[in-house]
């Protein structure tokens, strides 16, 4: 049975004793044996501890390790440039480790909770962009890429249906900035419009957007989207945009891209905004893209062009199969260096 005094002490203290306890033995070896420890050896529970423990017992860890270092140096017989290095090594990872625990008390994480969290914020954003259950006469398809590879963007996707599963509705949205510094504020508006989505009718939710980005008042406080609101039965669909790159509908009769141009302002500059809808219809066969401006922008370059070069693409991979094609096109085209998303619509 543990002793009544082991069970008041947390898990964590008891790792904190246990490295300790270790710094010390390094300490105690190279006063015996100078020439056989290392008093690099420290970086054994200064890095484990770094992994293991939380900010506070990171923070006096790191002191005690600090502590040890200089008891180290004075035990040394001599001054060697080797050791010299070896000791200003050591002693920057003190720093960088002491300044990692600061940073992690003044955001109030415990262990390990800071890359959950990321992790966490990141699959908020990939599942407001779940695609729902829709009828198989429908094909849908969406795909995010980040600037970097990095896995936070400031593009992103959220979808829903309505009328008991008759109507499809979607939106593709672009935060301003890219990557991590966009990812934050991606979040935020993501999950603002998902409930937006879900909870207004499809002439409602583009102006209740750009309220609510009026309200938030960022430095960068602006967006551009594209909202589609489809009839599953019927295939006809109303489509509004935001200062938006122009959709593009794929007619299977003439086999033909046709580019749709409604428009409207970008989302969180003007007050009173309505957006006007374009109307049309998906027949069988036909397809619907909508993208980020990501997917055809690329530095000195004509959007149009990019726009072109998509629609190319496009073309060359429907040949082969729809299933799969907006991840297949998010990787062909497009700039790496900026934020990529793209939504397929396909009615078989």
């Amino acid at each position: 049975m543990r002793h009544p005094l082991l069970r008041s002490v947390s898990a964590e203290q008891r790792t904190a004793v246990v490295l300790g306890l270790l710094a010390v033995a390094v300490v105690v070896g190279i006063s015996l044996a100078p020439t056989s420890v290392p008093f690099t050896a420290l970086n054994v529970p200064l890095l484990i501890g770094a992994v293991l423990l939380g900010a506070r017992t990171l923070t006096w860890l790191v002191l005690l390790v600090m502590l040890m270092l200089g008891v180290a140096t004075f035990l040394q017989d001599e001054y060697t440039a080797r050791n010299l290095i070896s000791l200003g090594v050591l002693s920057g990872l003190c720093v960088a480790v002491l300044v990692l625990s600061i940073r992690k008390q003044s955001l109030g994480m415990g262990r390990g909770r800071g890359e959950s969290m990321l992790v966490d914020l990141r699959d908020r954003i990939l599942a407001q962009g779940a695609i729902p259950t829709l009828p198989d006469s429908w094909l849908v398809e969406s795909a995010l890429r980040s600037a970097g590879g990095s896995p936070f963007a400031g593009d992103f996707v959220v979808a829903t249906t309505a009328d008991g599963g008759r109507r499809f509705d979607v939106a593709v949205v672009d935060v301003s900035g890219k990557g991590e510094a966009a990812g934050t504020r991606a979040l935020q508006l993501s999950g603002a419009m998902g409930g937006l989505l879900g909870a207004l009718t499809p002439h409602q939710f583009l102006p209740a957007a750009n309220d609510y980005l009026m309200s938030r008042e960022w430095d960068e406080g602006f967006a551009t989207a594209a909202h589609l609101s489809l009839d599953l039965e019927t295939g006809h669909f109303e489509l509004r945009l935001a200062g938006h790159p122009p959709p593009a509908q794929r007619v299977a009769g003439s086999g033909r891209w046709q580019v749709l141009r409604p428009e409207g302002p970008v989302l969180g500059l003007l007050d009173g905004v309505v957006y006007e809808p374009f109307r049309g219809r998906l027949d069988r066969g036909d397809a619907l893209l909508l993208y980020t401006d990501g997917m055809v922008e690329e530095p000195r370059r004509d959007i149009d062009l990019g726009l072109d070069q998509m629609l190319g693409v496009a073309e060359n991979l429907f040949r082969r199969s729809f299933d799969g094609l907006a991840e297949r096109l998010t990787a062909a085209v497009g700039s790496p260096d900026d934020d990529r998303a793209l939504l397929l619509v396909h009615r078989r």
